[in-house]
């Protein structure tokens, strides 16, 4: 059955082998996989590890373990969710994993954009 659709919920979906992700955004769906020389499976989405993300802004004062206490933060809360027989070490492993990610370590570091005008 079709997941409802929200506005700023991402959802990615991966297999157990391999890097392919199904990607879900709001009405868009998308396929990412690594290519064969890197690993990757160049095949259509696989079952296994599926990922919610919900962006939403919060105030900052609302976040104790939060730096900033004035003005507004972005917050995104990211479920992973192992399905089949997996151990709790392979849970964990998955957990280590996700925080790796380049893209949670981009959102997690300190960015410096630049932008100019062309």
């Amino acid at each position: 059955m079709a997941e409802p659709i929200e506005q700023g919920v991402v959802v990615v979906r991966g297999g157990a082998v391999g890097f392919t992700q199904e990607i879900t955004a709001g009405r868009h769906r998308l396929t990412a996989d690594e290519p064969a020389s890197s690993g990757g499976t160049d095949r259509g989405p696989l079952g296994g590890v599926t990922v919610h993300l919900c962006h939403s802004r919060i105030h900052a004062e609302d976040c104790a373990e939060c730096e900033t206490k004035q003005g507004m933060l972005d917050r995104i809360e990211r479920e992973i969710a192992v399905a089949g027989d997996v151990s709790d070490e392979q849970r964990a492993r998955v957990l280590e994993i996700a925080e790796k990610c380049p893209v949670h370590r981009t959102l997690t570091s300190e960015i410096d954009i630049r932008t100019r005008l062309a």
